[in-house]
């Protein structure tokens, strides 16, 4: 019998790998891809032609008390930062989380900034 954790994270990487599967990102229309740990939150503008990252946030850069604010802010963050590099238009990708509760907050904290998906 396979270890729980093992199985869990099979799981995992089969849902991610789904997803970018569908979703790629350009220099003009770069890939928002989110990280959640326990603690923390990240989020990051790549560009998958050059492999590059264009941009990225942090939850540390932003100052808010609940950590829907902080993924809130964090869209707005990282809108702000694309648009200061004239691009207006990105993909989201979830990763292997469920489009709901935090991941959520950043893509509407994104869109209330202008950022368009």
């Amino acid at each position: 019998m396979k270890d729980l954790n093992k199985v869990k994270n099979e799981l995992r990487e089969r849902r991610k790998r789904r997803v970018r599967a569908r979703v790629s990102g350009e220099a003009k229309c770069p890939r928002i891809s989110v990280f959640r740990s326990l603690k923390h939150l990240s989020v990051q503008a790549i560009d998958d032609t050059n492999g590059k990252t264009i941009v990225s946030v942090y939850d540390r850069e932003v100052k808010a008390k609940t950590r829907q604010e902080k993924a809130k802010e964090i869209g707005k963050l990282i809108t702000k930062k694309l648009l200061d590099k004239k691009i207006s238009k990105a993909v989201f990708d979830k990763g292997c989380y469920k489009y709901h509760g935090l991941v959520k907050d950043i893509a509407e904290g994104a869109r209330e900034e202008g950022l368009k998906f």
